[in-house]
Parts: C-alpha cells; sequence; structure tokens
C-alpha cells in the first residue's frame, strides 16, 4: 500500500467487475471463513484500510444510481454550487423532473475521476519545471 490518503471515492462496479475471479482477492473472517470478492471490491476495501490505520474515520453508504445533483455533489465531497455549474455546462449529463436535476452516478464518477487526473497533470507538470531548474 502506498500510505494513507485523504481523498474521498466513490467505487460503483459494472456487471463485468461485480464477478469473482477464482483464487483472486478474498476476505477472511475471525473464524477463517474466506469469501472471495471481486477486485474491485479489494481496492475499495484497500482504500477504507489505509484511512483506518491513518486514524480517520470510514464511512460506507450505499447510493443509488442515479441521484439528484445535490446528493450527488455531497457523495463526492465536491460543492454544489461546483457540480451544478459543471452540469450547467454540459460537463456532466443530467435529467430534469419537474423539481430535481438528476445524474447518473457513473458519470459523476467519470467526471471526477477525469477531474482528479487534470489536476494531478498539472501538479506533476509544476513539479517538474521546478525540478529543471
Amino acid at each position: 500500500m502506498a500510505g494513507p490518503t485523504t481523498d474521498a471515492r466513490i467505487y460503483l462496479l459494472d456487471e463485468d467487475e461485480r464477478r469473482i475471479v477464482p483464487g483472486g482477492p478474498a476476505v477472511i473472517g475471525p473464524d477463517g471463513t474466506r469469501e472471495e470478492i471481486p477486485p474491485a471490491v479489494y481496492r475499495a476495501v484497500q482504500h477504507a484500510l489505509e484511512a483506518m490505520r491513518a486514524g480517520q474515520a470510514v464511512k460506507v453508504v450505499p447510493l443509488r444510481t442515479e441521484l439528484p445533483v445535490d446528493e450527488a455533489a455531497d457523495a463526492l465531497g465536491v460543492g454544489r454550487d461546483v457540480l451544478r455549474k459543471h452540469v450547467a455546462k454540459g460537463d456532466i449529463p443530467f435529467r430534469s423532473s419537474e423539481y430535481v436535476d438528476w445524474v447518473r452516478l457513473a458519470d459523476v464518477i467519470n467526471w471526477d475521476n477525469a477531474r482528479r487526473e487534470r489536476r494531478s497533470a498539472i501538479l506533476d507538470e509544476m513539479f517538474a519545471d521546478d525540478e529543471e531548474e
């Protein structure tokens, strides 16, 4: 494990990712019972363990696959206005009902992952420039 993390993550598995790999990752209970889990679930458990080992609290909450924009923002840990702005710009597809704008959780996760990758690339570039000087 790379070290403790402080970032919030949402793990949503598509049908293929829910499959168990024979001989793959597993959780072993105190009584020795082995429960095989999908590799993507293992990554989520690893993330939770890193945070807990660093003394942080972990919250596990099941989410619907479609959420109101404000709930999606809360789940991601971003400001509601920030997410609403990106939905309005068309960065994240949505549908409107009479009172609520809805977003698919998968779309929000993809947007958040792309945002994280852009930020990481910018930081990498900044640090590379510092090393060259």
